[in-house]
C-alpha cells in the first residue's frame, strides 16, 4: 500500500463528511488533490455545493472536476474546510505550507465552521518541527525581515536555519499572493505559541505555517490494516465515493477531534 494509496484514503473519508448545500475551503497539496478529485465524482453525481480554493492550483483543479467555486467576498463563511497538513500534533496543531499556499489555506480556515484533516500517518508527530517550518514574507525589505526572523527564533526556544524557497528553475519561488517563502529548519517547536506571536509581530511577515487553534478533526491513514468489519464499524470503509485501494485490505483511518 502506497503513501497516495493513504492519501486517497483519508481523502475518501472526507468526502463522506459533505452533504447537499455545504459551502466548503478546498485546500491545496496532494492529498487535498485527491479530495478534489473525488468531491468532483460526487458532483457529476449530483451533489450541490460550492467550494472556495486556497490556491491557484487547486482552482483549476475544481474547475476541471466540475465543482461550482465561489470567494470568500461571496461567500464569507464556510461550512467545512478539507485539506492536508505537513505536521500534526495530538492537539491538532499544524505545519503547513509546503505547498507554498499557506495563506490562503489559514484565511479560508478561518472563516470555516470545521477544519478536517487530510493526511497519511506518518504527518503525525509528538513535537512540531520536524518539517521546515514556511514564513511568508513581502519581497520589500527581505534582508532586514530576514534577520528580525532569526533574531525571534531564539526567543520563542527555536533555533535553526532559515532559507529562502526557491522555484524549480533556481529562481525564488514566488507565491499567489506575490510575496517569498522563508523555510525555518528548526528540528522542533517546544512552544509553537510563543513562536507564532513572536513571528506575527515582525513587520514583513505575512503570515506563518504553524496552524493553531483552527483545525476541528483529523482523518490520517495508516498502513496498518483494519479488518473490513472494523472498518465498517468505525465507518473507515465502504463511505460514499470511497474505493479500497490495491494490494488487499483497507488501510486504518485514524479519526482524532470532530470528524
Amino acid at each position: 500500500m502506497s503513501t497516495q494509496d493513504l492519501k486517497r484514503a483519508a481523502a475518501a473519508r472526507a468526502v463522506a463528511l459533505v452533504t447537499d448545500g455545504m459551502r466548503l475551503g478546498l485546500g491545496t497539496g496532494s492529498t487535498a488533490a485527491f479530495f478534489v478529485e473525488l468531491l468532483g465524482a460526487r458532483v457529476r453525481q449530483g451533489l450541490a455545493v460550492i467550494g472556495v480554493p486556497t490556491s491557484e492550483a487547486t482552482r483549476a483543479a475544481a474547475q476541471a472536476a466540475g465543482i461550482p467555486l465561489t470567494t470568500l467576498d461571496e461567500t464569507p463563511e464556510l461550512d467545512l474546510t478539507v485539506d492536508g497538513a505537513d505536521e500534526i500534533d495530538a492537539g491538532l496543531r499544524l505545519v503547513k505550507g509546503g505547498g507554498g499556499a499557506l495563506l490562503r489555506e489559514k484565511i479560508v480556515a478561518a472563516a470555516s465552521r470545521r477544519m478536517v484533516v487530510i493526511a497519511d500517518g506518518d504527518k503525525r508527530v509528538a513535537v512540531l518541527g520536524r518539517f521546515p517550518l514556511p514564513i511568508e514574507v513581502v519581497p520589500f525589505g527581505l534582508g532586514a525581515t530576514r534577520r528580525a526572523v532569526e533574531a525571534a527564533l531564539p526567543r520563542a526556544g527555536c533555533a535553526g536555519a532559515l532559507t529562502l524557497r526557491q522555484a524549480a528553475d533556481g529562481s525564488a519561488l514566488v507565491t499567489d499572493g506575490g510575496h517569498l517563502i522563508l523555510d525555518a529548519h528548526l528540528g522542533r517547536i517546544p512552544d509553537p505559541d510563543a513562536l507564532a506571536h513572536a513571528l506575527a509581530a515582525i513587520p514583513g511577515v505575512v503570515e506563518h505555517g504553524l496552524f493553531l487553534g483552527l483545525a476541528t478533526g483529523a482523518i490520517l491513514a495508516s498502513r496498518e490494516p483494519a479488518s473490513f468489519g472494523e472498518a465498517a464499524s468505525r465507518g473507515e470503509a465502504g463511505s460514499p465515493g470511497e474505493a479500497a485501494p490495491p494490494g488487499g485490505g483497507a488501510p486504518r483511518l485514524d479519526l482524532l477531534g470532530t470528524v
